[in-house]
């Protein structure tokens, strides 16, 4: 639990004015968590559903990411942040997931020889033009 990312009252003060009001459904779970476990996953780059059950729900904690992504609400923060001089307009919040190909390692097919091989340039052609 102390590796734990917690936004601190002066973060959540800068970051709280920017958080969508009045939104329709459920009850809301606390947006302070939940701003936490998503700078968690974000900065330690583990999975979403890895994400520690201190913050809530994995699943509300990737929905809400992805629901404020879809809105701009990330990029409307940080220019907010940085015209108050809170954050710098090079600021960047990232979280790439990036999944090998199954033939990566030659799994589709296996390894095979490439005809720029320096082995395969050495041998004799399989078939000769004809003279005619």
């Amino acid at each position: 639990m102390s590796n734990l990312f917690w936004l601190d009252d002066e973060q959540w003060a800068a970051i709280e004015p920017f958080m969508p009001k009045n939104q329709p459904g459920a009850r809301r779970k606390d947006d302070r968590r939940i701003m936490s476990g998503i700078f968690h996953v974000l900065r330690t780059g583990c999975r979403w559903q890895d994400c520690p059950g201190a913050y809530g729900p994995a699943t509300t904690i990737y929905n809400r990411f992805n629901r404020w992504s879809r809105k701009r609400f990330w990029t409307g923060m940080l220019e907010a942040l940085a015209g108050a001089g809170a954050a710098t307009a090079a600021t960047a919040i990232d979280a790439t997931y990036v999944k090998a190909q199954r033939a990566a390692y030659g799994g589709k097919g296996g390894p095979r020889r490439r005809p720029s091989d320096p082995r395969a340039a050495e041998t004799r052609p399989k078939s000769m033009r004809s003279p005619t």
